[in-house]
Formats: structure tokens, sequence, C-alpha cells
């Protein structure tokens, strides 16, 4: 390795053993497009202009501005964003006969949960208890109220408990929560079932209390009969909210943040190996110089084409993938991380990592240095907020809604999180999410032949350095 080497006594050596041309620079007009001038044999370059150490700073301002409101924008008020969250109702009540007639007090509450539901902030989805348990384990809803058979009779039961003495049980109304599809998604269920079953507790309650007085009227001329404190308080609320969590997370899984944690890491593999591969493969074949500490070199540029170099770093994106997956599964089973479908999810994160990488690659081939700010905000900067990990896209503002339609992170976070809480199952997530990631390969693959074989047809080589042949040059 050579210590601050002068690039251009490299490039005539190079050229005068028969190897790369030398590479020159054209003027453009003004101070910094004047030819450089000759000092003792060595060219010194004229000094840029001072404005050129402007765009940088302005580039980190937006990208800081663009990273606080994507990343506070999609947390600061998920309540306030709700929009066609879906929960599911199961009303099993079967009814009874309260004061002589039949009464169904789980119809009667499912029309006030149905009624005091905001429109379109609430996907409400009356449900059976089969298909209700269905959209639970495919991660199609987010929870569900479930008002058992025997609601009414256990009503009825309780109201007359408060005149004749006996054993009694509130009657129950169980909010399964699914936390495999989210951990804020969960917290967000049991706020809206405690605001919703609290108005229906209370409703429920004032009713049964008017039953039960008007059994409790006297005749005319006996003296009235009161409801104990203790039987009123029972009254006031005579509903028990217990809340569960729907197939409970086994230890290890981070209440649901390791699906995402882990989809981070997959993207950061595909977006971070880009850069290093590109930059490291530039630096081998004399397209961009090597620093390392002190240490600099900067070799003649080889004559390849831009779509060959891309086919080479294509090619060791590919080689990369599957190590990187295995490195990740490997940490997740050193931290006792629960994985049910271990080899498919190394299946999956080795196809997500070169998606993201191959795609990367070839912005960047496209773009140049413009396309590492391009892939920052492509897989980061929108990625993140609009994942669905922390926060459900149902409790996002619209425009971050929006994102995840083809945003990277999303997909992928999708297919992991069907893979590690739902078994692997297609309708679970995985079938999207797969999908979408090979759509994503095909579009990096196109950009990235497009763009390369654009410039390499139309002689834009990289650094005037031309990989076809020169004419009447004899065959090596």
């Amino acid at each position: 390795m050579t210590n601050d080497v002068d690039t251009t006594e490299t490039a005539d050596a190079s050229s005068s053993k028969g190897g790369a041309p030398e590479v020159s620079s054209k003027p453009s007009g003004g101070t910094a497009g004047k030819a450089a001038s000759n000092d003792g044999g060595r060219v010194v370059p004229d000094m840029p202009p001072k404005r050129g150490l402007l765009p940088p700073v302005a580039i980190v301002t937006l990208l800081v501005a663009l990273f606080g409101y994507m990343y506070l924008g999609y947390t600061s008020a998920p309540e306030q964003h709700l929009r066609d969250f879906p929960i599911a109702l199961v009303n099993q009540d079967l009814g009874d006969t309260l004061d002589g007639k039949p009464t169904n007090i789980g119809d009667s509450i499912t029309e006030g949960v149905v009624a005091g539901i905001p429109d379109g902030k609430i996907d409400l989805r009356l449900l059976g208890i089969n298909e209700a348990q269905q959209q639970l384990q495919s991660g199609e809803v987010y929870g569900a109220i479930i008002i058992p058979s025997d609601f009414t009779k256990r009503l009825a039961i309780l109201g007359a408990a408060a005149i004749v003495p006996g054993d009694v049980e509130r009657p129950i109304i169980t909010v399964s929560v699914n936390q495999r599809a989210g951990a804020f998604a969960a917290q967000i269920v049991d706020t809206i079932a405690e605001q919703a079953l609290t108005k229906v507790n209370a409703t429920v309650g004032a009713q049964l209390t008017d039953l039960v007085q008007a059994k409790l009227r006297p005749a005319p001329g006996m003296p009235p009969t009161e409801i104990s404190g203790a039987s009123r308080l029972l009254l006031d609320t005579p509903i028990d909210v217990v809340f569960t969590d729907y197939r409970p997370l086994p230890d290890g899984a981070g209440h649901g943040l390791a699906a995402f944690f882990y989809t981070l890491v997959l993207l950061l593999a595909g977006f971070i190996g880009a850069v290093i591969i590109h930059t490291m493969t530039d630096a081998h074949f004399g397209y961009a110089p090597a620093e390392y500490g002190p240490w600099y070199l900067h070799r003649s540029p080889t004559p390849m084409s831009r779509w060959r170099i891309l086919l080479i770093k294509w090619g060791l994106a590919a080689l990369t993938a599957p190590l990187a997956s295995a490195a990740l599964l490997g940490a997740a089973r050193v931290l006792d991380m629960p994985i049910d479908r271990p080899l498919l999810l190394f299946l999956y994160g080795t196809l997500a990592v070169t998606a993201v990488a191959v795609t990367a690659l070839s912005v960047l081939a496209a773009f140049g240095t413009a396309g590492l700010v391009i892939n920052m905000i492509v897989f980061v900067v929108l990625g993140l907020p609009s994942s669905s990990g922390t926060v459900p896209i149902e409790a996002t503002p619209p425009f971050i809604a929006n994102l995840a339609a083809f945003e990277p992170m999303h997909q992928i976070y999708l297919a992991v999180r069907s893979l590690l809480y739902f078994g692997g199952h297609m309708e679970a997530g995985m079938s999207h999410g797969f999908w979408m990631t090979v759509c994503g390969l095909g579009v990096g693959v196109v950009l990235g032949a497009v763009a390369t074989h654009t410039y390499d047809l139309g002689g834009l080589y990289r650094l005037g350095v031309s990989h076809k042949p020169e004419a009447g040059a004899a065959p090596k």
C-alpha cells in the first residue's frame, strides 16, 4: 500500500505501460475551469470555489428536517390519526327472560358499541367466534371484544341477587388483545375497549338498577324496601371486563418488537452492505481512492464498463446476503429469541438483503454520489415510520400510511412478523411481503441495467476511461 500516492504520476506510468489512458480534466469556464498549471513538473490544480463546500451543509440540514418531520410526525398523536383500525366484536349472547320478557342484552351492547365508535376511526367487524379467531390468527384484527352466550342470564341472576341472598358472579365481557400484530396496537385496543365498555357498563348498570327498584316497589301503604349499599355498588357496574392476550408471546419476543428490529437489521444489512461494496469495489478497480488512516491508495482505472462493474457488485451482494442472514439468525439463537421457522426465516432474510442491496447498488450506479442521499431517504428516512413495526399503519398520518404501499421496510416487516409470530402463514403477511420483495428486486435489476447500459452506449465513461478497444488496436 502506498502512502500519499500522486495519482497523476501513477496514471502516466500506467499509460506508458499500455494500461489505462491518463485521466484529464477539461476546462468548464471560470476560475475552477482554468487549465491546471505546471509547477516543477507536477500538475497543480486550481483551488475549487468555496461555494462548493456549502451543499453538504444544506443536504445534512434538509435530511435532519425530514428525519424530524417523519419520525416525530408518526409518533406524536396516534390516537388522533386513527382510521379503519380493525377490531372484531363477537356477540354470542343467547338471551334470557327479564321481568317476564325475552331479552338479549348482548344485542343492546352491540348496538351501543357500534353507535359509540367514531365513524372512520375504527373498523368494527361484527363476526362469529370462529371467524374472529381466524382473523386473530392471521393478524387481520388487532383485538376482539367477546360477549359470552350466558351474558343476559348472568345479568338476570345478578339482578335477582340484589333482592334474594345467594352466591353471584358478575357477567363477563372478554377483550382479547392480539399482541403478535404489534405492541403499540395492543395498547390502542385496550384504550378503545376500555372507553367503549365503560359507557356500556354505566348504561347497563342504570337499566339494571331501575329494573331492581321496580321489583322492590312496595304495595300501597307498605314501607319502601331500599337496596343495600353493596348491592347498589354492584349494580352500578355490573359487567366484569377482562383483558387477555390472544396467544401470548413467548419470552424473548420483546413484547412483539423483536420482529421490527429483526426487519431493521435485515434492511440495514442490505443498505449499508451496498454502500460498502460500492465504495470498496470502485477503489479496487481504480474509480475511487481508498484511504485507511494515513495510508492512501489510488490505482489506475481499469477499463471496464459500468454494466460489468455493476454485475460484479451484484455478485458480491448475492454472496454477502446469505452470510448476513445466517449471522443475524445466529445472533437471535444466541439470545434465545423464539423462532418457529428458522429455515424459512433464513431464506427470506437472504432474499430481503439481496433485494435491498441490489436496488441500492443500482441507485448508486444510476445517480452516483447523489444515490447515497436517495438510498438514505428511501430505505431509512421514509422506511421506519411506514414500517408499522412500532405504530400501526392505521394510527399514522395518511401521508405516512400511503408510503407503506411501496416502502421496502413495510413489506419486509410483514413477512418477518408472519414467520416469527404467525407460523409463516401466507394470509398473515407472508405472501404480500414475499412478492413485494421479489418485485423490489426486479425493479432494482431493471434500474441498474437500463442506467448503466444507457451510460455505456452513450459514451459517458467513468473518469473518461473507455472500456471499448481503440480502433485498429491489436487484440490481446
